[in-house]
């Protein structure tokens, strides 16, 4: 247990009348009148029982008590005031943790992370991939990405993503001569599925398709996973083109219809409402948003020109 310290406010007026030797001047530093800064000094002598200063006339002088104690705190507030400096940059920057469903962080986020370093080399990333979206932060994330409808009470939340699903598979599957030039060709393939087959039977039935059966097909627990497996041709996915950019870039999966339905759930970024004005949150916020209206208006160019 450290021993009894000195009063830190006289160790301050000492450490600044002793560097401007001139008590009127500390007052000025530290916002308070000359008579303080006297006033703690001459406390502070009594504590040490040591004189600190020769008083003589309007000069101040140290004693050499006074002068080897100001060389050793003058040290230690340099100390202080860099750990302090130092400790308010990490929670500016620093380095911050997302959490994310790991299909998000594998398909979109993981794949553009070079550009937000590039950009902001003193923000070391982590990344946590977690699957259950029940509305709760832990003290170890920063900020997340979830997967819902955006009513997760006592944390900001803003819309970063809507989901568009359209039917997408590899080319592949056209070679093996079953018909997919329509909707109702469906029928004909087996239809992949992302946690349940609850996404399938609401775009189905959207469309007004009859005759598939939307209770057939293997189900997966992630979207990485149902594109992986459309992308070897084992059947066709129903999936957002955003989040399958990489497969579409690549060649390796087809969209062969234009159709698409907004899901009901979106993708939010969200963290504690006491932490959004965060510097490095902010930073990261503005980065993903950034991105994601960047393609949107690249894509809308694209589809204006064709």
């Amino acid at each position: 247990m450290l021993k009894r310290l000195p009063p830190l406010n006289s160790l301050k007026a000492f450490e600044s009348a002793a560097r401007h030797l001139s008590f009127t001047k500390a007052g000025d530093e530290l916002f308070v009148t000359q008579a303080a800064v006297s006033h703690q000094i001459k406390s502070l002598e009594n504590y040490l029982s040591i004189k600190l200063f020769h008083r003589k006339n309007r000069a101040l002088l140290l004693t050499e008590e006074g002068q080897s104690y100001f060389h050793e705190l003058r040290d230690i507030f340099v100390n202080i005031q860099d750990a302090t400096q130092r400790l308010m940059a990490m929670g500016a920057k620093g380095a911050i943790t997302i959490a994310t469903p790991p299909s998000f962080a594998s398909q979109w986020l993981v794949p553009r992370l070079p550009q937000f370093s590039a950009k902001h080399c003193d923000i070391d990333v982590r990344i946590k991939a977690v699957d259950a979206d029940d509305g709760f932060l832990d003290d170890s994330v920063d900020i997340a990405v979830f997967y819902g409808k955006g009513n997760w009470k006592g944390l900001y939340c803003t819309k970063l993503l809507s989901e568009n699903l359209t039917p997408m598979c590899s080319p592949l599957l056209l070679q093996e001569g079953k018909p997919l030039s329509k909707l109702e060709d469906l029928s004909h393939h087996t239809l992949l599925h992302d946690n349940t087959r609850a996404a399938w039977k609401s775009w189905l039935n959207n469309f007004g398709i009859k005759h598939t059966n939307e209770n057939q097909g293997p189900i997966f627990s992630h979207t990485m996973l149902v594109l992986q497996s459309a992308c070897m041709g084992q059947g066709i996915a129903l999936s957002d083109t955003v989040l399958a950019k990489p497969e579409i870039d690549s060649g390796r999966l087809i969209c062969p219809f234009d159709e698409k339905i907004e899901s009901k759930l979106s993708y939010y970024l969200v963290c504690k409402e006491s932490q959004a004005e965060q510097s490095k949150i902010k930073i990261f916020s503005e980065w993903m948003w950034a991105q994601i209206n960047g393609e949107t208006e690249s894509k809308s160019l694209v589809e204006d020109k064709a």
